[in-house]
Parts: structure tokens; sequence; C-alpha cells
């Protein structure tokens, strides 16, 4: 299972500043929208959610079917706390992951150098200076028919 972490911070937090083992190198990964809208059509929530799925049987068969599956994990602020509202984490295996690889990917970037930056303006206490170099980021423009069926795990 390959995952897109859209947000910055919680990839931060997931990768240690990109200080974890096996975590060290931080890549930021373009992918084409048309790629990430069907993966999030073809997605399954990676856990049951009462009144999304009938029950937990139909939510197994579910994921089993599905090429990607999405999770909402609590968004992070720049010492990596947790926020009061979730971000989109989106699992991909089977066929969404080799059309990540092989169609959507765009471009792809080693952010390392960035990650060590911010972490040490945070860890210096320099909160204004490391907000301002993180990435532009935005809520995506999502249609609710889009993420209807992903809605179980949003807080």
């Amino acid at each position: 299972m390959t995952w897109i972490k859209p947000s910055f911070l919680w990839m931060m937090y997931r990768c240690g500043w990109g200080a974890k083992e096996g975590q060290e190198t931080v890549l930021a990964v373009e992918i084409r929208r048309d790629g990430f809208e069907w993966a999030l059509r073809h997605a399954c929530l990676a856990g049951y959610a009462r009144g999304v799925h009938p029950d937990r049987a139909a939510w197994q068969r579910q994921l089993k079917r599905s090429p990607a599956r999405v999770q909402w994990d609590p968004e992070r602020d720049l010492r990596l706390r947790p926020l009061p509202y979730r971000s989109l984490q989106l699992g991909l295996s089977g066929e969404a992951a080799r059309r990540y690889a092989d169609e959507w990917t765009v471009a792809i970037r080693d952010v390392t150098p960035l990650a060590r930056e911010i972490h040490a303006l945070v860890g210096a206490g320099d909160l204004d200076s490391a907000a301002r170099l993180l990435p532009l980021e935005s809520r995506y423009p999502a249609g609710e028919e889009l993420l209807a069926h992903l809605r179980g795990e949003e807080a």
C-alpha cells in the first residue's frame, strides 16, 4: 500500500521531520488531478463507519474490492500537535498504485532540506518564519459527490 498524504505537516508528523529511521528522505509528489479524483471515486474508508456501510461485512467486502482507501487523521500544527479537524490520507494498492506510478505522477521533488529548515526554525521557537516556509495548501475543491462515500471517519 502506497499512501498519499496531501498535508505537509501531517507528513512531518508521520516521518518525524524526516528523522525517523527509514523515512529520512521526504518527497513531494505532484500528481494529475484526474488521477487523484479517480482514486477517490474508487476508494473505500479504511475503517467501518456506521451510517456509511450497511454493516461490517459489507464494508469488508468493499475494502477487499477497492484499489484505494481513505482515512481521516487529525491535521497537525507546526509543533505537530493535533488540530480539531482532519486531513485525508489516501492509500493506493493494485490498479491504483500502478496508475499512480505509471500515469498520474507529474513531478517528484526532494523536500528534505525544506523539512529540516522548517524543523530547525520550530525548534528555535521561530514559528512565524517556519510558517512562511510551509508549502501553500488549500482545501481541495472536491464536490460532495466525490467525497460522500468517504465521510464516515471525518470529524
